[in-house]
């Protein structure tokens, strides 16, 4: 293994090679969201300064506003005291990081026995993603 990805092996990596990832907003403090990451994902982050995640869904390495330009610019990186979960301290580009339009994808709230949207959405997804 090259000596300059050893750092690698002391994150602890789920059954899946995945660990978890939440991005916070380095000006507010505000979690911005969370995803997956690999070893490559991880890799490449560190070495470009942006976030990269894999898509579950799509089965890929996703870098962060590749479609729409909304990247993640990574300030610092964390590993919690388990070493199984990673925090990026970010500036999200655009002030948009959920593919909802919103500030945050942690935009529902729960309140009288059920999930109320309370964060507005910017811009609409149809205007951001062109697919």
């Amino acid at each position: 293994m090259n000596m300059e990805t050893t750092w690698l092996n002391k994150v602890k990596w789920n059954d899946d090679g995945l660990v978890p990832v939440i991005a916070q907003e380095a000006s507010t403090g505000k979690v911005l969201m969370f995803a997956w990451m690999n070893r490559a994902a991880l890799e490449r982050t560190v070495a470009g300064g942006e976030a990269v995640y894999w898509s579950r869904s799509r089965r890929k390495l996703w870098h962060k506003g590749e479609e729409s330009g909304h990247v993640q610019k990574v300030h610092e990186l964390r590993l919690d005291c388990d070493e199984d979960v990673v925090l990026l301290t970010v500036e999200q580009v655009g002030g948009i990081a959920c593919h909802t339009g919103r500030h945050n994808c942690f935009f529902q709230k729960y309140a009288d026995g059920k999930w109320v949207a309370v964060d507005p959405v910017i811009k609409d997804p149809k205007d951001i993603y062109h697919k």
